[in-house]
């Protein structure tokens, strides 16, 4: 079952990005469990947007979403997601990308915008940013750095320069400089 998120799953949804990303030695939780600290206390969490997989009463996986800019406009950035690992290739992350998209259609978003491999994201309709006029807050390659364009958006007019929301500056330093964004 894939529903939102509830305060009552912070635990659980912190479990779940422990749970599917290495943690680096000598640290206690992953750097995507942080980075969803800090956008949750900063209050940048989009909470119709950030969704659970709950099976079997457990929650396996997360998707959260923050609110990113495109210049000086609304944007949604996608990040993390996770799927715990044992439940992992079993088609939770598909059904959390088919949710949270459509979620952020119903919303009346533009884009959504994510740093992720354009093999598994590019089944979902996400591009290289640069073809939509889209430009990225670091120096990442072109394929990674990806939008899915929603109904409204329009690369004429829409494009620009994304800002993550804050943490993830924190996250990657002044420059954006991380190795992955999420």
């Amino acid at each position: 079952m894939i529903r939102p998120e509830r305060p009552e799953d912070a635990a659980a949804a912190r479990a779940v990005h422990i749970d599917a990303f290495p943690v680096p030695d000598g640290e206690v939780q992953s750097v995507e469990s942080v980075l969803v600290d800090w956008l949750r206390e900063d209050g940048d969490v989009l909470w119709p947007l950030t969704l659970v997989a709950e099976r079997d009463g457990q929650i396996v996986g997360s998707v959260v979403c923050s609110r990113g800019t495109i210049d000086e406009r609304d944007s949604v950035g996608l990040g993390p997601i996770g799927v715990c690992a044992a439940y992992q290739g079993k088609g939770i992350g598909t059904r959390l990308m088919e949710a949270v998209i459509g979620a952020a259609q119903e919303s009346g978003e533009r884009e959504i915008v994510l740093l992720g491999d354009p093999g598994f994201y590019g089944r979902f309709g996400f591009v290289p940013a640069t073809t939509v006029g889209v430009v990225s807050p670091a120096p990442w390659p072109d394929a990674y750095f990806q939008v899915k364009p929603l109904a409204d958006f329009d690369p004429a007019t829409d494009g620009g320069s994304f800002r993550y929301a804050a943490a993830f500056d924190r996250l990657n330093g002044p420059a954006g400089e991380g190795e992955d964004g999420h």
